[in-house]
């Protein structure tokens, strides 16, 4: 089976100066079409502290994968086959690139790891074809470090399922953050169906459409002080559910990128520009209506908020 050139038009980890995350942006890479993937992996780095995770808002724009603040070795995930680096002074390629030093491995089972921004140094580097490097899992793949557009120490993980062209949250394929803590809500508003925010605390509002708005954040401890974005959130009116925006994958087809909201909605239809998503869009009918939340994270843990309200 030959190599195919695949050029994705979509997203690529972009770390920022306070909260790591990433930016919109292409990725050139090759690799073998390969069947679902269906194993676990280990973290790369379970001694490092997660500072950006799987679809946080980040000026509108979702993060596509985990930012770590760590020292030392980044390892590999599981075992795989190197199919493409570039160093922090790669001037090959026209594309930008945020990312540093970086490389891609081939996991199969469809499943691409890219791993972005460490130092300069990779153990691995790319070897005549047709033999390419390929690490166990566990191996040190590089060191963490600082390169591409980041200012602390660490690097990015991120993975993307070739097969079905999407981005995966690792959250669903490697081994769980410990997490005690509950996400919270920090405010839920509606949004007329003309663009207009109601203030928060109204709970009188005319009888139409409202979108739903919500932001919400996580912390994997009570101790820290790092905001992610939850895993699920959904939302019922009177006890029949009006949405739900699960953080499992987004999609990447056509140039579009979209997440799963019911069905797939475009990432600019649920991302606001500040840290908040729409969740879903609802009916607002005549009487007194109660709009209920849940917020959960990748452990399970859970936190609610009720709105009552009389719709005129």
């Amino acid at each position: 089976m030959k190599n195919q050139l695949i050029v994705c038009e979509g997203y690529i980890p972009r770390p920022l100066a306070a909260v790591g995350t990433y930016l919109a942006a292409g990725i050139l890479l090759w690799f073998l079409a390969g069947p679902p993937f269906s194993g676990a992996m280990d973290s790369p780095a379970p001694d490092g502290v997660v500072t950006a995770n799987f679809g946080l808002n980040e000026q509108g724009r979702p993060s596509l994968g985990v930012v770590f603040r760590a020292e030392g070795p980044v390892h590999a995930a599981d075992r795989g086959e190197l199919v493409f680096h570039r160093g922090q002074e790669d001037r090959s390629s026209r594309l930008p690139s945020p990312l540093g030093a970086w490389a891609a491995y081939d996991h199969g089972d469809g499943i691409l790891g890219i791993y972005s921004r460490f130092e300069d140094a990779p153990a691995f580097s790319p070897a005549p074809a047709p033999r390419n490097p390929r690490p166990e899992r566990g191996e040190t793949l590089a060191a963490s470090g600082v390169s591409g557009w980041s200012e602390q120490t660490g690097f990015s993980f991120a993975l993307y399922d070739r097969r079905e062209r999407r981005w995966v949250n690792p959250s669903l394929i490697i081994a769980p953050f410990p997490d005690d803590r509950a996400p919270e809500i920090l405010s839920v508003r509606l949004q007329s169906s003309d663009g207009t925010l109601i203030p928060p605390g109204q709970t009188r509002i005319s009888q139409g459409r409202y979108g739903i708005i919500v932001h919400a954040v996580d912390a994997l401890s009570r101790a820290s002080a790092i905001r992610l974005a939850p895993y699920r959130l959904g939302v019922s009116l009177n006890g029949a559910e009006a949405g739900s925006l699960n953080f499992e994958t987004f999609s990447a087809r056509d140039g579009i990128l979209s997440i799963r909201r019911n069905g797939l909605s475009p990432v600019s239809e649920v991302y606001a520009p500040y840290p908040a998503f729409k969740v879903g869009e609802a009916w607002f009918t005549r009487g007194q209506t109660t709009l209920e939340l849940i917020a959960r994270d990748a452990s399970g843990n859970e936190a609610s908020f009720i709105m009552r309200l009389e719709v005129d």
